[in-house]
């Protein structure tokens, strides 16, 4: 049995059965906007393929091969680089960060979590429903990508990528958004910071991270890369190579920890 959700009226009624609707309800624009941006940028980025040539490869710099730019000629390689290892994976990653950090941060900041756990709500649950809901959103990203690369894959050359191999790197990419926002997530239950400092910190660990495993070649100590997870994003290049368990498993395993450090924190913080 299900406990409406306080502060619902209009359509919005109608998904008031769970945290996790009404959630995936409130933040359906956010969602919206994000996966049809993040799917625009890789098709757009993706088309441009056929136009890639010798000269274009030989002009990448060397400072860049770091971040998948060392095979442009091929369509895996390409994609591998100019869309799924620059912008794309900074998006998921800025979408988990500002997501992660609406899910109890603006909540606590605002006063509206009182109000919310003062209906029979568990810390627990409220947590854990929002975390899913921001991975339903993460998911949703993915399947744009996914679709807007389906689109493209003949008209830009790109036939030589199954679908299957697309998908592998969609659902890399849909975990490394929920990596980031089990972070923001786990931040801000685990904390009393506001919404724009667990952004901050979020976003600023990723790009660091982003950073380290662009540049961790050229300094000679590429093992760094094992302590990103951009390692496990991309390292595996499921372009090329299809599924890597191992990699997928480690994302979700991260994910989960953050969550869970973030929730049994929760639980034995004072909100007041």
């Amino acid at each position: 049995m299900t406990t409406p959700v306080p502060g619902i009226s209009g359509p919005a009624r109608a998904f008031s059965g769970s945290i996790f609707t009404k959630t995936l309800y409130d933040n359906r624009r956010v969602f919206t906007a994000w996966a049809a941006a993040t799917g625009l940028l890789a098709m757009m980025y993706g088309s441009f393929y056929p136009q890639i040539s010798a000269d274009s490869v030989a002009s990448v710099p060397e400072s860049m091969r770091g971040f998948g730019l060392n095979d442009v000629s091929s369509a895996a390689g390409y994609l591998q680089g100019a869309v799924f290892g620059l912008l794309v994976p900074l998006l998921a990653t800025f979408y988990g960060a500002a997501t992660g950090a609406r899910m109890i941060s603006a909540d606590e900041e605002s006063g509206y979590l009182d109000l919310l756990l003062a209906h029979p709500v568990g810390r627990i649950r409220l947590l854990l429903h929002r975390f899913a809901a921001l991975a339903t959103g993460a998911a949703v990203i993915a399947a744009a990508v996914l679709a807007a690369m389906t689109a493209i894959r003949s008209s830009a050359g790109l036939d030589a990528i199954g679908l299957g191999h697309f998908t592998a790197q969609a659902i890399n990419l849909a975990l490394l958004a929920t990596v980031f926002g089990a972070l923001a997530t786990g931040l801000g239950a685990a904390t009393r910071k506001s919404r724009p400092t667990v952004f901050g910190i979020t976003a600023g660990a990723g790009v660091a991270a982003y950073a380290l495993h662009g540049f961790a070649p050229q300094i000679g100590a590429t093992w760094l890369r094992d302590l990103t997870p951009y390692q496990y994003y991309i390292g595996g290049e499921p372009l090329k190579n299809g599924f890597q368990f191992a990699d997928t498993a480690i994302l979700a395993a991260a994910a989960a920890v953050l969550v869970i450090a973030g929730a049994w924190r929760f639980t034995h913080r004072d909100l007041g």
